[in-house]
């Protein structure tokens, strides 16, 4: 599928697809980028790239695709450092859960002649590095595409061949209302987790021992979610701020009419609404998207959602 391929940031996202990659043959040449050395290593001892070094600008030259596997963050500085090195031709995809702000910070870095095509996995677990990754990680998972009006349609064609190689379904969607609706499906739930979490944390001791020792499935849950990396969502609540801010301003006056209704003893309001989103559940899973636990039993981004943690380093991945 192509002669050289570059994957900067060797967590979850990119071992998992290093490996799909060698599996299936489908570069000549694969290059795994990472800061961290003693990750470069692993990358090597595990065999899921031909190699393994610190500095993206080494190897750009003659890759055919690029992808960005880092926290959305560290992204604007990877595109400013190889974005001369790059040839006419080339690919840049990401695998970032924001599009838009993605998009404005590659953009004024990358020449004209790269296409730019960028992707979201919507897939994960709370587990990162190079050997978190597994080849099924995306299989039945959705990948949504978010390319440019500039695009070469070629160039979306061969992301989407990449993503359905992984057994990803693919789904193209303009980059605003992906981040709306990724807003309210996986980043809402992730803020709500970590401020539940937090407010556990928060209790006196003795309480807040009884709470972890009598933790009930909601609140395992909350806490798997949590349990992701801080590098990572601290990234994406910052460069998704105006959805986020958005879908929580109307989480927020839901949550008060909820709060009015148990102070009021309104049961006809809390049993209408519960059944309401009992509906949904039911619809979530009419669409296969209720099973959350890949094969082996490892959790996938679904219902609760979650997504794989970035490494705190600049060029380290999910």
């Amino acid at each position: 599928m192509f002669e050289h391929i570059t994957i900067i940031g060797m967590g979850l996202i990119g071992s998992s697809l290093a490996r799909v990659i060698k599996q299936q043959g489908l570069a000549k040449k694969l290059v795994a980028v990472d800061k961290e050395q003693s990750v470069c290593d692993k990358v090597m001892e595990l065999g899921i790239a031909d190699e393994a070094i610190r500095h993206p600008v080494d190897c750009v030259k003659e890759t055919d695709l690029v992808i960005l596997a880092m926290p959305v963050g560290a992204m604007k500085d990877v595109a400013k450092s190889i974005g001369p090195f790059l040839k006419a031709s080339c690919i840049v995809t990401d695998v970032g859960s924001v599009k838009q702000d993605v998009i404005d910070s590659l953009k004024p870095y990358l020449p004209k002649s790269v296409d730019m095509v960028p992707a979201h996995p919507i897939a994960g677990t709370e587990n990162s590095g190079p050997e978190a990754g597994f080849a099924k990680l995306f299989r039945d998972r959705w990948c949504i595409l978010t390319p440019l009006p500039e695009t070469n349609v070629k160039a979306v064609e061969k992301i989407t061949a990449l993503w359905e190689a992984a057994g990803a379904k693919i789904e193209i969607m303009d980059a605003e209302h992906h981040d709306l609706v990724l807003g309210i499906t996986s980043h809402l739930p992730h803020l709500i987790a970590y401020t539940i979490v937090g407010t556990a944390t928060d209790l006196e001791d003795d309480v807040k021992s009884e709470v972890l020792k009598f933790s009930a499935g909601g609140f395992r849950d909350f806490t798997r979610i949590a349990a992701s990396d801080p590098t990572m969502w601290r990234d994406v609540f910052l460069h998704n701020r105006v959805a986020v801010l958005e879908i929580l301003q109307r989480f927020s006056e839901d949550l008060s009419t909820m709060q009015k209704a148990i102070r009021r003893g309104d049961g006809d309001y809390l049993y209408k609404t519960f059944a309401e989103t009992r509906e949904i559940r039911r619809q979530i899973i009419d669409l296969g998207q209720a099973d959350y636990r890949a094969p082996g039993g490892v959790v996938q981004e679904g219902t609760p959602p979650v997504e794989g943690p970035h490494k705190a380093s600049g060029l380290s991945g999910r």
